[in-house]
């Protein structure tokens, strides 16, 4: 497309782009906008290097004229500007994220890096802000994704815009190198299984945080093991020694740091409770790090009814806090794992589970519900003359024009609808009532009188160079929160959420300037 537009001398041509999207994912009626940081540095850095022109020249038709490749060598996007959103605002579909502004061969050019900048992004934390909405904000999320990402780089991606959604930390350690996200994990089922018994405990002594003196964590497990067997009625031929190894081990490598995986091995009875042995095992090592100063952080479930075994796990630590008098022994953090999604968090709040963080792997960074937000790259203007795209199907036809769009907002503090207008129009005024229509439904209209108008537009790339300093991932993580606070209960529910009004609303101008060119663009059909 660049050949061709630079073959019909097109160089000098100015085109203006929408990046947007038409449906919000996930069967949900809100979009997080994330991805403008990365679009900003790839803008910084585009050029055509001395390798890249010369593997051009060997993929592209023999037909293309060396001029060019010279073209290409110079191209900049000095010329070029950019308008969006904020990073980490709330945003609804046929709302453009990104106005792009420019020559029409360079923007063109831009146009699929923007795309999967944004898309992917967008997406990724829009269904980490659903999971936090789902968890409450009391309950720590995890990103423990790394291993079912689509590749390093999808990894990458997803803890990032994960921690932007809402979530607390990753197991992706070179996530927290890059972006400074806590890192968090867990051992895994391996390490436990990897000890067969005592005689793998090549080390067993731990220093007494009390004394300075160093003592056998073995024999103090050991010595708890008993009578924690029957205060919580679990025999100590039900728990397996070679776990009992593995979690000493452990404990004696992170003693402030302990929380355990306890469900590798269920002996016997494990239908009354499940994890009877990591439980009794696990208790056994936290007792004996206490005694020597150390308190252990929790446990780890990956298996089986979750919310049972929360609550059985919880009863375990009360029962233990309360015999000896240890309150934070009651409070010890339960953690959960295993293929969760929205809808087994959703269930578990249901079944009043006692879990205080959950790790989410799979559903979350590869968006199973959802693969795609399907941004979409759209002319809308050249050379100052708008242009329109028809189509059959109505939601494909384009809103023409440089637009500028503004969040309305009612008397109780909730945002209440987005309205385009044409950017030649006069912004919206607080108190002064507003007609907002639906872009292609004639009857579809309200009259809105705003108590406060957000313009949503910002010049973030122009002259060849960033406005304004960039956000930290920490200020666009508390843009999310902050912007979905705008919005109304019931906007963001799981289940039928209720339509934010008029996606998307335009101005009594804009709608009549899109109907008038459709007119003037639509063939006129005959009848025979």
């Amino acid at each position: 497309m660049a050949y061709a537009y630079w073959k019909s001398g097109r160089v000098k041509d100015v085109a203006v782009f929408d990046l947007f999207f038409r449906q919000n994912p996930f069967g949900g009626e809100f979009t997080i906008f994330a991805g403008l940081g990365e679009c900003l540095k790839f803008l910084q850095n585009f050029h055509y290097s001395d390798s890249d022109i010369e593997y051009l020249k060997t993929t592209l038709p023999a037909s293309i004229e060396d001029e060019f490749f010279v073209f290409l060598k110079h191209l900049t996007t000095n010329d070029v500007t950019v308008y969006a959103l904020e990073e980490g605002s709330v945003t609804f579909p046929r709302v453009p994220l990104l106005r792009v502004e420019g020559p029409l061969i360079v923007v063109q050019i831009l146009e699929t890096t923007l795309l999967t900048l944004v898309n992917y992004a967008s997406l990724m934390a829009t269904n980490a802000a659903r999971y936090r909405l789902a968890a409450g904000k009391d309950v720590r999320l995890l990103e423990f994704g790394l291993r079912r990402a689509q590749g390093p780089d999808g990894g990458l991606s997803a803890s990032k815009y994960s921690y932007i959604g809402g979530f607390d930390g990753t197991s992706n350690v070179l996530a927290g190198k890059m972006f400074h996200i806590p890192v968090k994990g867990t051992h895994a089922h391996a390490y436990i299984t990897s000890f067969s018994n005592f005689s793998d405990l090549q080390t067993k002594m731990l220093l007494d945080r009390i004394t300075g003196d160093e003592k056998d964590m073995l024999q103090l497990s050991l010595h708890w093991r008993v009578p924690l067997s029957g205060l919580l009625d679990i025999l100590t031929d039900e728990a397996s020694d070679g776990e009992l190894a593995a979690l000493i081990s452990f404990a004696i490598a992170f003693p402030d740091g302990f929380i355990a995986l306890v469900d590798t091995y269920d002996v016997k009875r494990s239908s009354l409770i499940g994890c009877r042995s990591g439980l009794l095992n696990f208790c056994a090592v936290a007792m004996a790090l206490n005694d020597l100063g150390y308190r252990a952080i929790g446990i780890r479930i990956d298996s089986g009814d979750l919310a049972y075994l929360s609550n059985k796990a919880r009863e375990v630590f009360v029962k233990i806090s309360h015999k000896y008098n240890l309150p934070w022994f009651a409070e010890l953090q339960i953690m959960a794992s295993n293929d969760i999604n929205e809808e087994t968090i959703l269930s578990l709040n249901e079944q009043n589970h006692k879990i205080d963080c959950f790790a989410i792997g799979t559903h979350l960074v590869t968006c199973q519900r959802q693969p795609a937000l399907g941004c979409v790259f759209k002319l809308v203007e050249i050379n100052g003359t708008p242009r329109i795209k028809l189509s059959q199907d109505v939601v494909k036809i384009t809103m023409p024009g440089r637009k500028d769009a503004y969040r309305l907002y009612g008397a109780d503090g909730h945002a209440l609808i987005d309205l385009l207008q044409r950017a030649v129009e006069n912004p919206p005024e607080v108190g002064a009532r507003v007609l907002c229509r639906h872009p292609f439904q004639e009857s579809k209209r309200a009259y809105v009188i705003p108590t406060r108008v957000e313009p949503l537009y910002k010049a973030y790339w122009s002259g060849g160079k960033v406005r304004d300093p960039l956000p930290s991932l920490e200020e666009v993580r508390l843009r999310v929160q902050s912007s979905l606070q705008t919005l109304r209960q019931d906007h963001k529910r799981n289940l039928n959420p209720t339509p934010y009004k008029v996606q998307v609303a335009v101005s009594d101008d804009l709608y009549n300037f899109i109907h008038d060119l459709w007119l003037e663009n639509a063939p006129i059909g005959e009848l025979s």
